[in-house]
């Protein structure tokens, strides 16, 4: 966060100004600058914030000043992002690991875009909204819609089954949008936001967001005008995106600042914020927000979303831990950070969007330590080089008693390990896991934790089976065409053979399964890369396939209409029976989608998305 390092004392001439964390002491700084001066204090050594008690919810404000609420968006904006289609119970798995994590609101999904995400958002709601946990916390679950009468009718009827029902509601204001896209005067849009607003409430809503589309880029005199007008009218929380992530930190911050001290009614709302991600500085603006005085957060895990993507719940969330206490004025969050790395793995897997090595937090090299210097550092005191534990976050590096395990390894021997892995699993899954692990340690010495969790998201993080994959026979090489035989098995337990020949064996495989399967789809993207070192590694493969007569939507930023492309992942130590997996689980999500799809009678008239 260096963007937000204002040294004080850089400018003789101050003012007085508005205190975002403690309203009765006002600070002194730079006219120049658009923050108060951060006050100087030691960095820590180590991370000793505690989880404190999570205020009560009320939806329009918050008991105690220093909290801050998290509002993930991963199953409404993440899956916005190109391959990220998540089926219904996909969704709901991730819906239960961020309840699981602590998340105060869940943005469940856009219930006006199709009959299936309203569905989809509805079962989240009736389960995940009204399960509450040890802690007795229960998220409030939320559906968002355009400020019109169908999509606010389409979302109430999705979340009203919550403990905890939120309408999220949104226009644009900036004047490129206005001109451009809505062609309306500000006058017809602050109407159109204010009855909105007025009639998500007169449904039952009593917790009620509306955002300003675009407030990065809209005039502020317009956005308080608008933002006093629907907390008149209604709203409890008012959200302020950057919707093209065009504003560095110390621009968000300052307007996050000059609305809470300009808007008429704004100590009867929480301010929330939501920053894209285009010039890579989401995460640092949505820090800069919540010292500013925002106290809602949206987020989504690994940072998906449409473009360069979100703000990143885990990014976002260790920030305030690590420095809310020294340097933010005491700002916390009820998150159990525990749980970020098996969110992001589930994430990561059910997406099918890698999370890049050198990502913050939760990327493979976040805690990877090569130069000698540095390793001489963590063998004396981790501290030297780690500024968080990676089992803050859930993730256990080495096997403190000492089980290698191997082809003689049993089950209680794996289950263990894969519960210091983070991985609580079913009797099922465990069976299908272990199965597959013994297959493979027949053929390899060691089975290193890389290998087991590929194996496990090649085994759990699966879309509902539709196909499964038989055998797999290979001819390839300089003296002929590449030929290659397939057998699928269905749902019914019924075996399909089909052979084809192809420019490689690859190549052949995916058009011997396009004869059984009989979709055509389109291969948009293959990627092969090697889970361990070694000859003897497991190979893991992604696709990204998109139907030929696929389901198209409408994009609301854009206008556009856009097809759905499905993502697939498998791991073998066959490279081609690790794409032949990664295929099928590919055809699996898509026609998975297709039959609940079609048993939700989309209307894709309706179909629509939007990103802030």
């Amino acid at each position: 966060m260096a963007s937000l390092c204002v040294k004080p004392g850089i400018s003789t001439i101050t003012t007085k100004s508005f205190n975002p964390i403690n309203p009765n002491r006002s600070l002194f700084f730079s006219k120049t600058s658009a923050h108060p001066p951060l006050q100087s204090t030691p960095f820590p050594t180590t991370l000793k914030c505690s989880l404190s008690r999570r205020p009560e919810y009320i939806p329009n404000r918050i008991s105690d000043p220093h909290y801050v609420r998290i509002f993930d968006t991963t199953l409404r904006d993440g899956e916005q992002s190109p391959g990220a289609t998540l089926t219904r119970e996909e969704k709901l798995d991730i819906a239960r690991q961020l309840a699981k994590l602590g998340v105060d609101i869940i943005e469940a999904g856009f219930p006006a875009s199709s009959k299936e995400d309203l569905e989809a958002v509805k079962m989240i709601a009736k389960e995940v909204g009204n399960t509450i946990d040890d802690d007795g916390h229960v998220p409030v679950i939320c559906g968002l819609a355009r400020c019109n009468r169908d999509d606010i009718n389409a979302a109430w009827e999705a979340v009203k089954y919550a403990k905890g029902p939120r309408i999220h509601t949104f226009i644009a204001t900036s004047d490129i949008h206005l001109e451009h896209k809505l062609r309306k005067s500000k006058e017809e849009v602050i109407q159109i936001a204010k009855e909105m607003v007025s009639y998500a409430r007169s449904l039952g809503c009593e917790d009620v967001e509306f955002s300003p589309e675009d407030a990065g880029r809209s005039q502020k005199e317009f956005l308080y005008q608008i933002l006093g007008e629907v907390i008149k009218a209604g709203a409890t929380t008012l959200n302020i995106p950057d919707t093209v992530g065009i504003l560095l930190p110390v621009e968000f911050g300052q307007l996050i600042a000059d609305i809470k001290s300009n808007t008429p009614g704004i100590e009867n709302v929480v301010i929330s914020t939501h920053c894209q991600n285009d010039l890579g500085q989401a995460s640092s603006n949505t820090v800069a927000g919540a010292y500013a005085g925002a106290r809602q957060l949206e987020v989504t895990v690994n940072g998906i979303g449409e473009r360069a993507g979100n703000a990143s719940l885990e990014e976002v969330v260790m920030t305030i831990k690590c420095r809310g206490k020294e340097l933010l004025g005491g700002l916390y969050t009820g998150i159990n950070t525990k749980h970020i790395f098996m969110a992001s793995k589930m994430v990561m897997e059910y997406t099918g969007l890698p999370v890049q090595p050198h990502k913050a937090i939760v990327g493979a090299n976040a805690f990877a330590h090569e130069s000698g210097i540095h390793q001489d550092g963590m063998l004396k005191h981790r501290s030297t080089y780690e500024i968080i534990s990676p089992e803050d976050i859930g993730l256990y590096r080495s096997n403190e008693a000492g089980i290698v395990l191997g082809k003689l390894s049993g089950r209680h021997a794996f289950k263990s390990r894969l519960r210091e892995l983070g991985y609580s699993l079913d009797d099922k899954q465990l069976d299908d896991v272990f199965w597959r692990f013994k297959s493979v340690a027949e053929k390899k010495k060691h089975l290193s934790d890389g290998d087991i969790e590929a194996l496990i998201s090649d085994e759990v993080f699966q879309p509902k089976v539709i196909w499964s994959v038989g055998d797999v026979q290979v001819t390839c090489g300089t003296l002929g065409l590449s030929t290659t035989t397939v057998k699928l098995i269905d749902a019914d337990g019924e075996e399909y053979v089909e052979c084809s020949i192809g420019t490689g064996p690859v190549d052949a495989a995916y058009k011997a399964i396009d004869l059984i399967v009989k979709i055509p789809v389109v291969l948009r993207e293959y990627y092969i890369n090697a889970v361990t070192e070694g000859i003897d590694a497991i190979a893991y493969t992604r696709v990204l396939i998109q139907p030929q007569d696929g389901h198209t939507s409408t994009h609301a930023f854009s206008g556009d209409t856009v097809q759905r492309t499905f993502s697939g992942t498998g791991a073998e130590m066959d490279i081609v029976v690790s794409s032949v997996r990664a295929y099928v689980s590919a055809l699996n999500k898509m026609l998975g989608f297709m039959t609940s799809d079609s048993s939700a009678s989309r209307v894709p008239s309706e179909s629509s998305q939007v990103s802030f």
